[in-house]
């Protein structure tokens, strides 16, 4: 008696694992906003210094090498994005409920065989573009030919650097994730670029793409060299255990979403390559990254959120993750429309540093932001649906506003050029957005939208006691 009296006052006294479980989550939810605002302050940061690097690119190539650039490294990031096969996206997914179910030989597993299958990926596909330049010599004709060369070296370093950033931001490490890529890659192309000039290289875009190379093996060394010194602090040393089938049976479709959705993001471009000369890609272009500057709201609040939602789910505070859905819209929505608006304002001064014709990317710009800033109204439904299960139906969704986008812009382009290129994607964009917020709520009964709608009722059920 007296023992089972000393060992319920022992549990009297700890609280149980639903308790410490909600605690975690309480705490983990009070951080989102500053790691959100911390993350975003990044991301701004890596985008001026990819703003300043666009600049320098186009003030030294001229328009029509700079749009030759453009197109070539907007495949860079379409393909290198898509050779990790899912799997810089499944750490945030996997690693985070892992850890949280204490199966550290899960994590070891993980972290190594994403490394060797992601470098794997990207190898095979700059193998693969290799063979097709060596059966097909036609394809180096013309201006395209040098810098599609270089590039297909670029991809494998893209993607291992992509799946870096992936484990990064599955531990909760936002600067060791966005600073190499963004900052310190960004900074040696841009360093890279006016160094080769003054040498004597041709402000040609092969020239560019070399420099991309150079800076891209760097950049990956270091933030690979420093993730792997801080998981030895962090992760003790022990057996690894390899789920591939449980692994890829998610990783794969977030893979063809990961697909998908970089092509989504810059179909216009490519599209503009095959229908417009190089000097209209090029002002297109330019538009495009002033307007990252507002996408990167949303991206900040999904690095900082999206590995909590997996987390939430595991834990099993279904109440917990439908607060924390629903702040982040809100904020996310808000931050949004307000950075439009400032990048509204400074838009003639942004486009005026790439040169005088640039100014004329200014309803471009204006078209893209306002369908950003209606994308977001609706919400992180792709995140729920790519973190708790549902990512073939964000692959579904993905894919059939990606063929909306291709159609939109073959009817558009030809007809209102760079300007139908941007209502297209602004419009398929949009809808992108409410489609992830009918399959998020369709799949986990979770209202994404950051305020009611009366248009859209069922999808905003629940949001007016917030």
């Amino acid at each position: 008696m007296a023992a089972d009296e000393l060992a319920a006052g022992s549990l009297r006294g700890a609280p149980s694992l639903p308790e410490r479980a909600r605690a975690r989550l309480l705490a983990a939810r009070s951080g989102v906003g500053g790691a959100a605002v911390g993350v975003f302050g990044l991301r701004i940061a890596a985008a001026g210094c990819a703003y300043l690097a666009q600049v320098l690119m186009a003030r030294m190539m001229g328009g029509a090498e700079y749009g030759i650039f453009a197109t070539v490294w907007v495949w860079i990031a379409i393909l290198g994005h898509t050779a990790t096969l899912g799997l810089a996206q499944g750490a945030c997914r996997f690693l985070p409920v892992e850890r949280a179910r204490g199966h550290l030989d899960a994590v070891r597993g993980f972290l190594l065989g994403g490394a060797l299958a992601s470098a794997a990926g990207g190898l095979g596909l700059a193998l693969a573009g290799l063979a097709l330049t060596e059966i097909r010599h036609d394809l180096l004709d013309g201006p395209y030919g040098g810098p599609v060369l270089v590039a297909v070296l670029v991809v494998p370093l893209f993607a291992f650097q992509d799946y870096l950033e992936g484990v990064a931001r599955s531990q909760g490490w936002p600067m060791l994730a966005i600073a190499p890529p963004y900052l310190m890659r960004q900074g040696l192309i841009m360093v890279g670029m006016a160094g080769a000039v003054l040498f004597g290289a041709p402000a040609h875009a092969w020239v560019a793409i070399a420099c991309t190379l150079v800076a891209t093996g760097i950049a990956a060394t270091i933030q690979g060299v420093l993730l792997l010194a801080r998981l030895r602090r962090h992760l003790p040393a022990g057996p690894r255990r390899y789920r591939w089938r449980i692994w890829f049976g998610a990783c794969l479709p977030i893979a063809a979403a990961e697909l998908a959705t970089s092509a989504f993001g810059f179909i216009d471009v490519v599209l503009l390559g095959f229908l417009a000369p190089p000097a209209a890609v090029g002002l297109y272009f330019a538009a495009t990254r002033i307007q990252q500057f507002v996408v990167f709201v949303a991206y900040a609040a999904s690095a900082a959120t999206a590995p909590r939602f997996a987390a939430a789910r595991a834990e099993g505070d279904e109440a917990g993750l439908a607060g924390l859905v629903r702040a982040q819209a809100r904020w996310t929505f808000l931050g949004t429309a307000l950075v439009g608006l400032g990048v509204l304002a400074a838009a003639p001064l942004l486009l005026g540093l790439f040169g005088s014709d640039f100014h004329d990317s200014l309803p471009v710009l204006a078209i893209l932001v306002a369908g950003g800033v209606t994308a977001s109204l609706f919400g992180p439904g792709e995140d729920i649906l790519t973190m708790l299960g549902g990512e073939r139906l964000c692959v579904a969704i993905t894919v059939a506003m990606l063929a909306l986008a291709v159609l939109l812009c073959l009817v558009l382009i030809p007809w209102l050029g760079v300007i139908g290129a941007a209502l297209a994607m602004a419009g398929a964009s949009a809808l992108r957005g409410l489609a992830m917020a009918a399959g998020a709520y369709a799949v986990h009964g979770i209202a994404t939208p950051a305020f009611p709608l009366p248009f859209l009722p069922s999808f905003t059920r629940g949001h007016g006691a917030a």
